[in-house]
């Protein structure tokens, strides 16, 4: 709240103002609980006087008066608004009206271990801030504390928006300014203090584009120390070398790089996606190849059963002609086994088919004397028979004539050994050849002899 003087009346201002801190500002149990985060700066403070002397300004509801004196502090706080006030006597604290410089300035040197000012200095004009400071230095003692906390515009939200819900708020102090002005002053260190960030932040989580934009600490401190021996200062070194809270920038670094990660895997994916598709298209030209190769096997495949069907058809026909002309001949065969010719020369066949078996066995060394008889008195034998039948005897006779070698040798075979079989002959051939002629009257003469010798 702002503790400057102003013209507006006290008890307009109490109603407003205690209104708006319950809306906003948060329940007495909640802002105690954020408060306890300074532990680690105000515990050292302890050790330094037996009370150790603070005081609050713009103290407010008293929750940071209350928590003090929790701790063991002597605490005071100062606040112009009569309804912050009212909530401070409530509850037994050290809280009276009056403007934060004034009270400053009424302390002697050196009297105070702590001088804190929650969410002051943005009420204030940047000169009032700056002669604050110098105020603040002056009181402390040595090694003691000055803790200032204010809305954090870092956070985009609240710089933006919630800022200035108060009308009271004259404009945000960026963390870096406010910081310098305690370095400038001449406090020896001084460290800011972020506090309220989501604890997630602290994790390997998710960043949205919501987090960096309301994700910092909505709230920050200036802690700065006055100057003093190493012996006073270093109980304080810890808490001034930890990092407490997440900037705006390393919040957007980290954004972005969890933004060129996922780039990143996003172009991995496409990259396999581009990949995977080129591999499918590969492979759907090679499918097409391989129909279109299909396609055109089963054309010559086609073509080839029309070939040999047209082949097969043609084969049909020279089979069928093969068959028409194999019955042909069959029936020729029949026909010429039926002839009276072919039952007239059969004796003649046998004779002339054993004759050549003979003559090969002859020549082979196979003829015995006895197979030699048996196949002369079979010639023989066949012969006579030809004989006797006159339309045999004229059909041999047509052959032989043509054969000489072949009658003349018939002829004397069946000449030989007058154990043969007797001869018939005609009475009187009819018109021979002179040869013919000569082998008939052998064979009369021969007929002849056979029959005086078996007379006697």
């Amino acid at each position: 709240m702002n503790q400057i003087a102003s013209s507006q009346s006290p008890a307009s201002r109490a109603s407003f103002y205690r209104a708006f801190e319950d809306r906003y500002r948060g329940s007495r149990e909640i802002i105690k609980d954020r408060l306890r985060a300074y532990a680690r700066f105000t515990e050292p403070l302890l050790q330094l006087a037996r009370p150790p002397a603070a005081l609050d300004l713009g103290c407010g509801r008293g929750e940071w008066l209350e928590l003090l004196g929790e701790s063991g502090f002597d605490a005071a706080g100062v606040d112009l608004d009569e309804g912050m006030l009212a909530a401070c006597r409530e509850r037994g604290l050290a809280a009276s009206h009056g403007d934060a410089l004034a009270a400053l300035r009424a302390r002697p040197d050196a009297s105070l271990a702590l001088v804190s000012a929650f969410h002051l200095v943005e009420h204030l004009p940047f000169e009032l801030v700056q002669e604050l400071i110098a105020e603040a230095l002056r009181v402390l003692q040595p090694g003691g504390l000055l803790i200032m906390e204010t809305p954090n515009p870092e956070n985009l939200t609240v710089g933006a928006t919630s800022f200035y819900l108060d009308p009271s708020h004259l404009h945000p102090l960026p963390p870096g300014l406010l910081s310098f002005a305690a370095e400038h002053a001449g406090f020896a260190r001084q460290r800011i203090v972020r506090l309220q960030e989501d604890p997630n932040l602290h994790t390997d989580s998710q960043v949205g584009l919501i987090t960096v934009l309301a994700g910092v600490s909505p709230d920050y401190s200036v802690v700065a120390q006055k100057a003093a021996d190493q012996p006073v200062l270093a109980p304080f070194d810890a808490a001034f070398g930890a990092s407490m809270g997440i900037t705006l920038g390393q919040l957007a670094l980290r954004y972005e790089e969890q933004l060129a990660r996922q780039h990143a895997e996003i172009h991995q994916i496409l990259a396999r996606i581009e990949r995977h598709g080129a591999r499918l298209t590969a492979e759907n030209q090679e499918a097409h190849r391989q129909r279109d190769e299909m396609y055109r096997q089963l054309g010559e495949l086609h073509q080839l059963i029309d070939d040999v069907r047209q082949h097969a058809g043609r084969q049909d026909e020279r089979i069928a002609h093969v068959e028409a002309h194999a019955a042909e001949m069959s029936q020729r065969v029949v026909d010429l086994l039926s002839s009276t010719s072919w039952k007239i020369t059969e004796p003649m066949r046998r004779v002339m088919a054993l004759v050549y078996r003979l003559r090969r066995a002859r020549a082979e060394g196979r003829l015995g004397s006895a197979a030699k008889s048996r196949v002369l008195r079979l010639v023989r034998r066949g012969g006579s028979a030809v004989l006797r039948r006159p339309g045999l005897k004229r059909a041999a006779r047509a052959i032989l004539r043509k054969v000489p070698a072949l009658e003349s040798r018939l002829y004397t075979l069946m000449l030989e050994n007058s154990g043969a079989t007797r001869l018939v002959l005609d009475e009187e051939p009819g018109e021979l050849s002179p040869r013919a002629a000569r082998i008939y009257r052998q064979l009369k003469q021969e007929q002849a002899r056979m029959g005086n010798a078996d007379s006697h």
